[in-house]
């Protein structure tokens, strides 16, 4: 949430920011502890009614029932990883010896690869969904294109070439070497992929959300570093499935999103749809939010695009209960944000915010209203990650039978997360 005030970029006493910055990472740190403790108490329990792997780091068992993040590893190991690698190879050495060739090349190995990996049957139904949307696209009719993309679910990002364009002189002056970066990033993706391990090697967040009575009996502590941990991981799940692509896409030489931003800094629904898959976003803002109108007709047209446009997620998703639930908060998010950011505009709050606080004080405001936003977001999180009796009973843990114990302290945290958040996205690294 970003009201428009002048004072987001306001520095704060160097001293008032060095204490939100440890009492963001001590409450961090302390939560999963406590977690940890709580995980490694119940571990016979845990070995006993589900399924504990042999772990890879000594002294430490795995738990391997995040469905996504097993399906990919394995995945990975079996075939996808060195297809991938086979590809930068490919891309590199084409570059450089045969550079005519590196079209034809990669394609002919493109097509090999995704055989190999999909089979034909796999292979058959891309190519038919790709035959498709181009006999579609030749026609040059935009609505029929919209209405064949939306029902195929092509949400593949198609760089225009004003985008091309436009980085064209930010690709001439690199001087990173391609060496170096993939070095860089390589490290970097390994450093992830190892964090990631370490979390579900520590902390059982996905056996404890899968027995309610685990959920109930979390020490307070602990159940804040259960809902932390559940976001980090889908985090740094995401750093390594999107690093991964991404730099062989940007050793193709083209452009990918960015990747997803640190959730611990994200203090509002709408940084967080912007910043957290940024492909997505974008996708969604062109291809659904302005055909359907956006902000140019008025609030109703765009209070729609955007109720639409979350629902084509929850529908891409898969439509489940909790989706809907998880697409309503969103959307009910966003339009609250938006609902504050239009009053405070406007000139006579404006007016009254300008003559009686302190662009210090407005910053502070801010955070405190983020921190009731990031409440809300990560509730909202658990839900989608979790499913709905995880939202439900943190929503009773925390805000009914916690409201005077549990919940002022985490409105606290949360207000420090908020003005780390400002600050970095004031004075971005």
């Amino acid at each position: 949430m970003i009201p428009a005030f002048k004072s987001l970029s306001s520095p704060l006493p160097w001293t008032e920011l060095l204490l939100c910055w440890l009492l963001s990472v001590g409450s961090h740190l302390y939560s999963f502890y406590q977690l940890h403790k709580f995980s490694k108490e119940h571990e016979v329990g845990f070995e006993r009614h589900f399924h504990l792997e042999k772990g890879i780091f000594k002294g430490f068992k795995r738990d391997p029932s995040d469905f996504e993040w097993s399906f990919w590893n394995d995945w990975a190991k079996r075939s996808l990883l060195w297809t991938l690698i086979g590809h930068g190879l490919i891309s590199r050495i084409t570059s450089i010896f045969y550079p005519k060739l590196r079209v034809p090349a990669l394609t002919l190995y493109g097509f090999l690869a995704a055989s190999f990996v999909l089979g034909i049957k796999g292979v058959s139904v891309l190519l038919v969904h790709l035959g498709v949307s181009f006999s579609v696209a030749l026609l040059r009719k935009p609505t029929l294109s919209w209405i064949f993309n939306l029902l195929l679910l092509s949400t593949i990002h198609i760089q225009t070439l004003q985008d091309i364009q436009m980085r064209m002189s930010d690709e001439d002056n690199r001087e990173e070497s391609a060496l170096s970066y993939f070095l860089l990033q390589s490290g970097r993706i390994i450093l992830w992929w190892c964090l990631a391990e370490y979390m579900i090697h520590t902390m059982y967040i996905h056996l404890i959300q899968s027995n309610e009575t685990y959920i109930e009996i979390l020490p307070p502590w602990a159940l804040g570093g259960f809902a932390l941990a559940h976001v980090q991981f889908f985090y740094v799940k995401y750093l390594v499935l999107f690093g991964l692509p991404c730099m062989l896409a940007t050793l193709d030489e083209l452009v990918p999103p960015k990747l997803p931003r640190c959730v611990s800094i994200m203090y509002s629904f709408t940084g967080m749809w912007r910043h957290f898959d940024e492909g997505l976003y974008r996708w969604l803002i062109r291809y659904i939010y302005i055909p359907l109108g956006g902000s140019r007709h008025g609030p109703l047209c765009k209070t729609l695009s955007t109720g639409l446009a979350f629902g084509f997620v929850c529908f891409w998703h898969g439509g489940h209960d909790y989706l809907r639930y998880w697409a309503l908060m969103n959307w009910a998010g966003v339009l609250v944000e938006n609902g504050l950011k239009s009053l405070f505009a406007t000139a006579c709050v404006r007016s009254v915010i300008e003559h009686n606080f302190s662009t210090a004080m407005q910053r502070r405001c801010v955070a405190l209203l983020s921190a009731f936003s990031t409440a809300m977001l990560i509730l909202s999180n658990l839900v989608f990650l979790g499913g709905i009796h995880v939202g439900r009973i943190f929503w009773k843990r925390v805000f009914v039978q916690g409201w005077s114990t549990i919940a002022p302290p985490m409105l606290v945290f949360l207000y420090c997360f908020a003005q780390v958040g400002l600050e970095w996205t004031s004075h971005p690294p």
